[in-house]
């Protein structure tokens, strides 16, 4: 199967090249980073990393992610965060279950010790607890993470027909494949420190609210 690798980037030219660099190849036909309206010099620092760089002017994880969906050939797409919290060869550990016909979506599990207490604040981790209790006791799913870092087939992915277009779009893919009774696979990865920078999400109010906002709304819209 051909692998496609969409890596979402706003403001992330201190890592991005190092993040490209350890994408292994030998697994991955195509690497697109997808510049979501960045300020700095995201977009050529990854083009000179050897990625294919697709612009999307549109503000929000969603509009990212679909852009890059758009652009990339091959039978997996898969996701990943481009400020080096993950590790890029694991991206093996999410594809294998789709290739041997095990899975349909992989979703990588961030593991934590108790020295990894800065790595994801704690209303973070909360969070995402929380969402998967929720999608437990609504679909019966045994889910630990709802972690950004995650392979799916492409025809499953146009199938669910993804609307979501900020913070919400992983837990709409998740919730829309358990009603099409597609197999959720998650597996474990690792979790490290982002390379540079602050995280759009857990690191600042705005984003921790806006996302538990999106969260919400999208439970309520496509879960109940």
């Amino acid at each position: 199967m051909k692998v496609a690798l969409i890596i979402p980037a706003l403001n992330e030219e201190a890592v991005i090249a190092r993040v490209v660099a350890e994408v292994p190849r030998e697994h991955v036909q195509t690497v697109i980073v997808v510049d979501n309206g960045s300020t700095d010099h995201t977009a050529e620092v990854a083009r000179e990393a050897g990625a294919i760089v697709v612009e999307e002017p549109r503000r929000g994880y969603g509009f990212a992610c679909a852009a890059g969906a758009a652009a990339a050939e091959g039978d997996m797409l898969v996701f990943m965060d481009g400020d080096g919290s993950f590790v890029p060869g694991e991206l093996v550990s999410l594809v294998t279950p789709i290739a041997q016909d095990e899975a349909d979506l992989v979703l990588g599990a961030r593991r934590f010790q108790a020295s990894e207490h800065d790595v994801m604040p704690p209303h973070q981790r909360f969070g995402n607890l929380l969402f998967a209790w929720l999608l437990r006791r609504r679909y019966g799913l045994v889910l630990t993470d709802l972690g950004p870092f995650r392979a799916i087939r492409r025809e499953l992915l146009l199938e669910v027909d993804m609307q979501e277009h900020t913070y919400g779009w992983p837990l709409e893919m998740i919730i829309k494949t358990a009603r099409a009774q597609k197999r959720i696979l998650e597996v474990p990865i690792t979790h490290r420190p982002r390379f540079a920078g602050q995280s759009k999400v857990g690191g600042t109010l705005r984003g921790t609210i806006l996302s538990a906002y999106r969260y919400f709304s999208v439970m309520l819209r496509y879960a109940f």
